[in-house]
């Protein structure tokens, strides 16, 4: 089995005072976060920034605090691959996205709207940890 690990973030922005988490559409046709490969010699934050900055254009900042870490096996072919990602939390101040050729939509939706347009039940769990985590900011 093939172990290959990850980073992304949850990045959100707000408008008019509310937050709108982003969702980036895959070739295969489901909806999920952006994330990539953590390369040699590169953190986890190194890796979900760049991964961020080269699938949506956008420059991000980390809001520290939050690190939420999934694990799943897919098939690659005949071969099973483990994989973890590593996701962090990232603010956008701008909204303007520059789509990669990586993917083929994406969207900026309210929570209720991304936790329905997003594909994979962990991928739900770690936004819904994300937005109990920015909820819990605010009433500090």
């Amino acid at each position: 089995m093939i172990r290959e690990r990850s980073a992304g973030a949850v990045v959100f922005t707000e408008e008019d005072g509310s937050l709108k988490y982003l969702v980036l559409h895959y070739p295969a046709g489901h909806w999920d976060f952006p994330k990539g490969h953590v390369e040699e010699g590169e953190s986890d934050v190194e890796a979900a920034l760049r991964e961020v900055k080269e699938e949506t254009g956008l420059d991000v900042e980390i809001v520290f605090g939050f690190r939420e870490v999934i694990d799943y096996v897919y098939s690659k072919g005949n071969v099973l691959s483990h994989k973890t990602v590593v996701f962090f939390l990232a603010r956008a101040e701008d909204a303007e996205v520059r789509l990669s050729s990586e993917h083929t939509g994406y969207a900026w939706l309210p929570y209720g709207e991304a936790m329905s347009r997003i594909t994979y039940e962990n991928s739900r769990k770690v936004l819904y940890k994300a937005n109990a985590f920015l909820r819990n900011l605010v009433m500090k």
